[in-house]
């Protein structure tokens, strides 16, 4: 499948568009990392814990979201807009979402 976040691909012809795909992820963080990343964030430099999270979440969505493309009879999903945010009462849970266009390329 392929995945893009232009809204053409150069040399492919779009023979039709199965309309619009998307992908969620929600990811709880845990008091340990929460705990190092206050310490990153305190001492400096990067939270390599969080990054890796975000990087599942990430990719569960993607993956997500091709899955409903491919149902759809595509084999591309173009126009990508990935968004992160945090969530519930704390803001514990990290959530991406990823949209797009499920297209039928040549």
């Amino acid at each position: 499948m392929l995945m893009t976040t232009t809204a053409l691909v150069e040399g492919r012809h779009i023979t039709k568009y199965h309309g619009v795909v998307t992908g969620e992820a929600i990811i709880g963080a845990n008091v340990v990392r929460d705990l190092f990343a206050g310490l990153r964030d305190f001492f400096g430099g990067r939270s390599g814990s969080y990054e890796e999270v975000l990087r599942k979440a990430k990719d569960t969505a993607l993956q997500e979201m091709g899955e409903e493309a491919a149902r759809l009879g595509a084999n591309a999903v173009i126009g990508i807009d990935l968004d992160y945010e945090t969530v519930g009462a704390s803001g514990s849970m990290l959530m991406v979402t990823c949209s797009g266009t499920a297209v039928s390329m040549e």
